[in-house]
């Protein structure tokens, strides 16, 4: 082991792993029949993996086993590296340990925050309605519709000054109103359209005045702002519940994680049960254990994927979130003077990062170009890999393109779903990642610049498949040829 004085740490860190990703180099053949370098835009989708996680995390499963033992040498491994994943994510979001207790779900973002719906309405059940943003994705929306009888959609504010965040009057308004019956309030920290920073710990304290819990849907954010949950001298600050994903925080393949008050989780019987969270079961009833996180995790959990993302958790920790936090300001503060300086271009949120502070995400249109052409002459003509549509989270979406929708459709009718209406209804998403550079700026803005000089050129190469999806009419990639899994397996068996 080397001494603490030869690790790096900060932006030494950052340098040194800021490029150590698995596919970050991936190359595809394009239009022009040339391979290049594949500009991966796309990281609020999912980001790439930590080279460091996936191999420290192999050398873990030479020692896998499951846990809940200590009585063979790879139990006892699996049970404390196990336990370790748990600590330190508790320590990286400001979680007091006496306080909080962490715990891993399946299915990312989503399951977690079914999970603490469900928990919320069960130990307030008097209390019937939860409180959202207008902004949130469908995660962070529909659990709330299924699992509370009432649902309260707060609207963003200034719109016309391109201030598109949660309006705090309109909660307040909301708050006070429903004054007994609010139950808890769920808000993104971060948008996953606009990058839009919310101001999580300003909300925190709206909620706790009118005596409603806040859940803090953290996907966009973890990876890239500092996150502190507890502040024991403002307690009202403090949030009761953040759910975020690995497959975001530069480690696909791990779970989804809660962090949750043990107060709140106690008051109840687990959601889940099963082995592990058990003390003993008899043939006419079970006792439920009253440690955590063992009581919140039913069934064998995915260790490797826990082990990975706290791994992941750990490096980022050293470089330090703020130092993080000031590098990807670079990227998204000369996007944005870059994006402000074509006049063809709508870029959502307005481009003044001091006015309206982002993180990771940039959502735009070229006028007059559909969305989805736009994302594929990125991909099929210059390799960069950009999202497109509403990115599940279609109420925001159709909040900041109104204006420019009734133009082209009159009034929008929620069913709406016409092919034509769904190929101007959605925008183009660039996001980014610690591994992002300038030149990949450089890079998209270049491409965005020649597009809108030579859209009518590039446009008559591509026409709408039955999926409503732009296709290049002669450039068709075999993916299947490019990546198969059973193709794997043959070449390793052969």
């Amino acid at each position: 082991m080397r001494s603490s004085e030869a690790l790096l740490t900060g932006k030494s860190l950052l340098d040194k792993i800021r490029a150590d990703f698995i596919g970050l180099d991936t190359p595809y053949e394009n239009v022009q029949g040339e391979k290049t370098r594949r500009i991966y835009l796309d990281s609020t989708a999912s980001s790439l993996m930590f080279r460091p996680a996936a191999k420290i995390t192999t050398k873990f499963l030479a020692h896998y086993s499951n846990t809940h033992s200590k009585l063979h040498h790879s139990a006892n491994i699996s049970t404390t590296v196990y336990d370790w994943a748990h600590a330190r994510i508790l320590s990286f979001v400001g979680a007091d340990p006496e306080i909080y207790t962490c715990f891993f779900t399946g299915a990312g973002t989503t399951s977690g925050i079914n999970r603490m719906a469900r928990v919320f309405r069960d130990i307030k059940p008097d209390k019937n309605t939860a409180i959202i943003s207008i902004m949130e994705h469908h995660s962070n929306d529909l659990p709330h519709r299924k699992h509370m009888q009432r649902v309260i959609h707060v609207p963003v504010e200034g719109l016309d000054e391109n201030r598109m965040c949660i309006s705090l009057p309109r909660l307040e308004e909301a708050l006070r109103k429903g004054a007994g019956k609010i139950n808890y309030v769920s808000i993104t920290a971060v948008s996953n359209v606009t990058g839009i920073i919310n101001p999580i710990h300003d909300i925190a304290r709206l909620a706790h005045k009118y005596g409603a819990l806040i859940m803090i849907d953290g996907a966009q954010s973890v990876a890239h702002l500092p996150t502190q949950m507890f502040f024991p001298d403002d307690p009202d600050a403090c949030i009761d519940a953040l759910v975020f994903s690995g497959h975001k925080t530069y480690t696909p393949g791990s779970p989804g994680v809660v962090i949750a008050r043990k107060d709140h989780l106690s008051s109840i019987e687990p959601e889940e049960v099963g082995g592990g969270m058990v003390d003993r079961v008899l043939e006419d009833r079970y006792l439920v254990k009253d440690s955590f996180p063992d009581r919140e995790e039913a069934g064998t959990p995915n260790i490797p994927g826990a082990i990975a993302l706290a791994t992941t958790i750990e490096i980022l920790d050293r470089i330090g979130m703020q130092t993080l936090l000031e590098e990807e300001d670079k990227v998204l503060e000369r996007s944005l003077e870059e994006m402000a300086a074509l006049p063809e271009l709508i870029v959502y949120g307005g481009t003044d990062h001091d006015v309206c502070p982002r993180a990771a995400s940039i959502s735009f249109n070229i006028c007059g170009i559909d969305h989805g052409l736009v994302a594929a002459i990125l991909n099929d003509h210059f390799n960069i890999a950009v999202r497109n549509q509403c990115f599940c989270a279609h109420p925001y979406v159709k909040e900041m393109m109104a204006e420019d929708l009734e133009k082209d459709f009159g009034t929008i009718e929620l069913g709406n779903m016409s092919a034509e209406f769904m190929r101007k209804s959605g925008m183009v998403r660039a996001s980014f990642g610690l591994y992002s550079t300038l030149e990949d700026v450089e890079f998209l803005i270049s491409a965005l610049k020649e597009i809108i000089s030579n859209i009518d050129d590039y446009s008559k190469d591509y026409s709408v498949n039955g999926d409503n999806d732009y296709i290049h009419k002669s450039y068709r990639p075999e993916h299947h040829s490019i990546f198969n899994v059973v193709g794997a397996i043959d070449d390793y068996l052969s």
